[in-house]
């Protein structure tokens, strides 16, 4: 969660808000997008053990569906707000180090 560009300084203003420039190299990070990178993985990470986990809880104890959802929405939401600045950090970071921004063309084709 530090500047891609020195590794100093830090990449977040906000939670999940990318500073415009970094305090420590002044290079500029506002121009950068992770995309929909982190929020995929995060689904795929957080269902694998959720799933897992609930199917495991529901075979050894047979618990009602209420004791489910208090296990694992808090799990869901905590584990999201917890891996979501870890992976849009790691996603803006490969983007800024391979300069991978979207690229704008302009078709000037004429039309039929």
């Amino acid at each position: 969660m530090r500047c891609p560009a020195c590794g100093k300084g830090k990449l977040f203003a906000k939670f999940l808000v990318v500073r415009e420039q970094c305090a420590a190299c002044g290079a500029k990070l506002g121009t950068g997008d992770s995309g929909d990178g982190p929020v995929v993985f995060i689904i795929l990470i957080l269902g694998f053990f959720t799933v897992g986990g609930a199917l495991f809880v529901e075979v050894k104890y047979t618990p009602p569906l209420w004791v489910h959802a208090l296990l694992w929405v808090p799990a869901i939401l905590g584990g999201s707000a917890i891996l979501m600045p870890l992976l849009k950090s790691l996603f803006y970071s490969l983007t800024y180090h391979y300069d991978a921004r979207e690229q704008v063309s302009i078709d000037r084709s004429p039309k039929p």
